[in-house]
């Protein structure tokens, strides 16, 4: 402090002391004076916040279904891009009900993605909260490029010799390939039934079979590799994604972060370009 600042809280404490002794009446007014004493003191700035403290820090690990691979993967970069003390480990992606079943076998995990309602609903107690829908997903038929057997819609999948892959029944992609079949009345015996959506994918890639029935977002991510022929009354099955925090997550702060992101327009709008629909 200054000498001359010194002498003016000097005068400023003598005009209240004696404004005190002389005045009681007027004790107001030694408010006002302690008041104006108080920017004569020195003052103490409250510490700068410490901007780290608060950024995410640890690493988190995701289960996601199948059809979920290349969307999650960008959606992981651009979370830990904006969090840089957050890593990711691989994703596992798979079968939903695979991974559900890992979950309740104890596979350490933070976020669980399903691709549907009722496998999300065998992991209920392992769950932190409530799921929250993310995305929506339609089937459609993958033939080879070209669609050389002329494929125009399910029916067309009980010619004689046609081979055709689906998902297992108790997968979210066999589930709902079963039930738009069964609308439409149409009866096949696929020549494989495979545990996620991109290993049937795969066959129809591989030339291994002549159609499968997949997500639309799988031909998108095909790039060319397989057509897609849209299916006539694929609303009636489409999928309904939920994402939940795990109860037992080590990381629920980074968890719940990567959910709300997941669920943030920034998120959506990766999700879009994957042709997935917001649920």
């Amino acid at each position: 402090m200054s000498p001359l600042v010194k002498r003016r809280c000097g005068r400023r404490r003598r005009l209240r002391d004696r404004r005190i002794a002389i005045a009681p009446a007027v004790a107001s007014l030694s408010l006002a004076a302690t008041i104006g004493l108080a920017g004569c003191a020195p003052v103490d700035s409250p510490p700068a916040s410490d901007s780290s403290s608060q950024q995410l820090q640890g690493e988190i690990t995701i289960f996601a279904a199948a059809s979920l691979s290349a969307s999650f993967t960008e959606l992981a970069d651009a979370f830990t891009a904006a969090n840089p003390g957050v890593t990711v480990a691989p994703i596992s992606f798979d079968g939903s009900s695979t991974l559900a079943t890992q979950i309740v076998e104890g596979a350490p995990v933070d976020v669980f993605a399903s691709a549907d309602e009722a496998t999300m609903e065998k992991v209920a107690e392992e769950l932190a909260g409530t799921p929250t829908p993310f995305a929506s997903n339609l089937l459609q038929l993958a033939v080879q490029p070209g669609n050389p057997l002329e494929i125009t819609g399910l029916a067309d999948l009980t010619r004689p010799g046609l081979q055709l892959a689906l998902c297992a029944p108790e997968v979210p992609c066999g589930a709902a390939s079963h039930t738009i079949l069964d609308a439409q009345g149409v009866a096949v015996t696929p020549v494989t039934e495979e545990q996620n959506v991109k290993a049937v994918l795969t066959k129809v890639k591989a030339g291994e079979v002549d159609a499968g029935l997949v997500y639309v977002t799988d031909v998108l991510d095909s790039a060319g590799a397989v057509d897609g022929v849209p299916i006539l009354g694929a609303e009636r099955a489409r999928n309904s994604y939920p994402i939940a925090t795990m109860a037992a997550s080590q990381q629920p702060d980074i968890a719940e972060a990567f959910v709300s992101f997941v669920l943030s327009d920034e998120g959506q709008a990766i999700l879009a370009t994957y042709g997935f629909s917001r649920p």
